[in-house]
């Protein structure tokens, strides 16, 4: 994918990408991605965000011990609860369903979503992974503010030409991530992963469209002539 020229390029043309190509990432650009990410919002300034950038044999070590492993019981956070709501319910419906279109995986075929799904713990061959932990002790602001950060990493990758996917799905294995990272379970909570690399463009996976909610339904417009 070629580099976005401007901050609404990065946004238009960023997306969760689900099969990349083994092209390593430089070091270097990495290092300056999260360099200016740095300058994220954060409320108070306490900069909660922390992370390791693991790739090559350090990171497959890690990806086979996780294939190997249960998923934990209790999970480190629930991301799902919002599925109460009908209208996301509705929404996590409408994204599987096109997905595994793209996929050609049909809806009764178990085994076919179930070996995708898996391929979330090889963050879909993404040469690096970036895994966000941060202290326990942060409250509901604090995850905005990692939230903040992240999108800036994942725009600041789209102006470097790189691509990326979130992974919220690397928590059911939060304890052995942390245990192979050195971070204490008792002290901090781990996150996510996200997925850097360059997508492959002409995979299905990588071009399904993508739907969002029109603007007006999202937000309000008060004292304007």
């Amino acid at each position: 994918m070629t580099k976005a020229s401007t901050v609404t390029d990065a946004m238009l043309t960023r997306r969760s990408i689900r099969a990349f190509s083994d092209t390593p990432v430089p070091l270097e650009t990495i290092r300056q991605v999260l360099d200016t990410a740095r300058w994220a919002p954060s409320g108070c300034n306490f900069q909660p965000w922390e992370g390791a950038v693991l790739t090559g044999a350090p990171l497959r070590e890690l990806q086979d011990k996780m294939r190997a492993a249960p998923m934990q019981d209790p999970k480190e956070y629930s991301w799902s609860d919002p599925e109460v709501l009908p209208e996301c319910l509705a929404r996590l419906h409408q994204v599987g369903a096109d997905m595994y279109a793209a996929l050609q995986v049909d809806r009764g075929d178990k085994e076919g979503r179930a070996d995708f799904v898996g391929r979330n713990l090889v963050s879909f061959d993404a040469p690096a992974v970036l895994l966000v932990y941060f202290p326990r002790v942060m409250g509901p602001p604090q995850w905005s503010d990692v939230g903040m950060w992240l999108q800036s990493i994942m725009l600041l990758l789209r102006e470097a030409g790189l691509d990326s996917c979130p992974q919220e799905f690397l928590s059911l294995h939060a304890k052995l991530i942390k245990d192979y990272l050195g971070v204490s379970d008792e002290s901090h909570i781990f996150f996510c992963g996200i997925a850097i690399g360059c997508g492959i463009a002409d995979d299905p996976v990588n071009q399904f469209d993508r739907k969002r909610e029109p603007l007006d339904s999202k937000v309000q417009f008060l004292g304007f002539e």
